[in-house]
């Protein structure tokens, strides 16, 4: 038995680093086409700059300000600072509200017909009177985010909390748990991995806003620096926004993950 507990370990390593050499493979192969694409003149250098150009600029970028008055990590913490502002909001307003909605049938009924009102309207449709309401500026450009970020919030709680097994409320009420101790002790918890799917949803929402987002008289930020990069004909400037934006959502991805892990174990316990 040791022997195969071992055999198995050893398939599933071997296995593993194979799928992983495989990804970097993949990105590899893609770096290489592109750079061969541009290099040979297939594509203009003016429409779509070369992977080693862009390596290059990232390295200036850290340095030096040109074109739209920052560095690059002055952009990168102005585009955290909106997107992680936006999205824990969108956390902590959206995933109780969902639980409650899938929960209590009064929630339902009174929050539902309003949430389907709303929930088809584009995030980037409220830039308007989210202007007119909170003017320019952090507060309208997290908003916008908060709105991309709270509709998959609140449906994956509402989901993951209404799949809670019947039998699982059975055995809690038998030995006479009430129906908030139950919502507390089986319902979240149960709920827990399509909860976690939905902020995952809301984590891509999140950044794929953000151009749109600090459209709204920013002074800095990836997505400011993708549309100064417009502005003055720099596609290497553009592609550089681009990849930065899906590097650090990857990052923030992979950490999710990771925390999902241990929240849903702890979740599991729990029941």
């Amino acid at each position: 038995m040791r022997m195969n507990k071992k055999t198995k370990k050893n398939k599933f390593a071997v296995g593993s680093t194979k799928y992983a050499l495989l990804s970097v493979l993949g990105i590899a192969g893609f770096f290489v086409i592109w750079q061969l694409l541009v290099v040979s003149g297939i594509i203009n250098s003016k429409y779509l700059a070369a992977p080693t150009d862009i390596i290059k600029l990232f390295f200036v970028k850290i340095a030096e300000t040109a074109p739209d008055g920052n560095t690059l990590q002055v952009n990168v913490f102005s585009s955290l600072r909106v997107s992680l502002l936006g999205l824990f909001t969108a956390l902590i307003l959206g995933i109780p509200l969902g639980w409650l909605m899938g929960w209590y049938r009064w929630v339902d009924r009174f929050v539902t017909p309003l949430f389907e009102i709303i929930r088809p309207i584009p995030p980037i449709s409220w830039i308007p009177l989210t202007i007119l309401w909170l003017g320019i500026g952090l507060k309208a450009q997290a908003f916008i985010i908060f709105f991309s970020a709270f509709i998959p919030c609140v449906i994956n709680s509402y989901t993951g909390i209404k799949q809670t097994s019947p039998v699982l409320i059975n055995v809690a009420k038998t030995f006479g748990a009430s129906n908030f101790t139950i919502f507390i002790k089986v319902g979240i918890p149960s709920s827990l991995p399509i909860t976690f799917a939905g902020i995952r949803v809301a984590l891509g929402n999140s950044w794929s806003t953000l151009v749109a987002a600090e459209m709204l008289a920013s002074s800095a930020g990836l997505g400011y620096m993708i549309l100064m990069g417009r502005a003055f004909a720099r596609p290497d400037i553009i592609v550089l926004g681009m990849l930065v934006i899906g590097i650090i959502g990857a990052i923030m991805t992979a950490l999710l993950e990771l925390a999902e892990k241990k929240i849903v174990k702890w979740g599991g316990r729990t029941r």
